[in-house]
């Protein structure tokens, strides 16, 4: 099958949207205000997961930056076996994953101001991660500061790879099937990496609480 033909049949079996295949097509031509208008469609949602998985504001507007620098450089390269979102978001995960790997200096940083939506996402967690037979209260812990920044701390102390699952999953609602496309790894793995994520996540949280 051609790669023209990949990108028709991606389209028409998944209901991709046909502006979005349009856009590809024309960045493969060379049009760079197509690839402009891909870049405004995603590069907020992208920004969000790397922070949330490098947690340093700085660190992911950078990582940003080169994830784009990477999608323009390798655009010809897409085939359209999956959607360009989803092709995105692996080199988005993929470029944070390795950069958290050479960077021993990454760990928690406080919320400032700024981060209004991240503080509203890590409550989100806390309370996903505290059972309801637990003798804590997680609707109310939730509400103070000190403990949305206790289950930021929390995500920081997994290892990459399920914090890559978790913020994908329970923070960005991703289905696992696309996690596994993002990832690029066997379904039953997203599964299993992420029960032992969770699983994790709540002796963290319930050792400092």
């Amino acid at each position: 099958m051609t790669e023209a033909a990949n990108m028709d049949a991606y389209a028409s079996n998944r209901r991709i949207n046909i502006d979005e295949v349009v856009l590809v097509k024309q960045c493969r031509q060379g049009d760079s205000a197509a690839m402009e208008r891909l870049i405004l469609r995603y590069q907020n949602r992208i920004y969000n997961v790397i922070l949330k998985i490098c947690a340093d504001p700085d660190d992911a507007a950078e990582l940003t930056q080169e994830t784009f620098v990477k999608i323009i450089e390798n655009i010809n390269k897409f085939e359209g076996r999956s959607g360009f979102y989803t092709w995105a978001f692996r080199i988005a995960v993929n470029l944070t994953l390795n950069y958290c790997r050479r960077n021993v200096k990454l760990g928690f940083r406080s919320l400032d101001a700024e981060q209004v939506q991240y503080n509203s996402q890590a409550k989100q967690l806390l309370r996903q991660f505290l059972s309801d037979d637990s003798s804590l209260e997680p609707a109310v812990v939730a509400q103070n500061r000190e403990m949305c920044e206790i289950a930021v701390e929390a995500l920081m102390k997994l290892d990459d790879a399920q914090r890559a699952v978790v913020v994908l999953r329970d923070i960005e609602g991703m289905g696992y099937a696309r996690i596994a496309e993002v990832l690029d790894i066997k379904l039953g793995t997203v599964r299993s990496r992420l029960s032992r994520a969770r699983s994790r996540l709540r002796q963290i949280l319930e050792a400092i609480l």
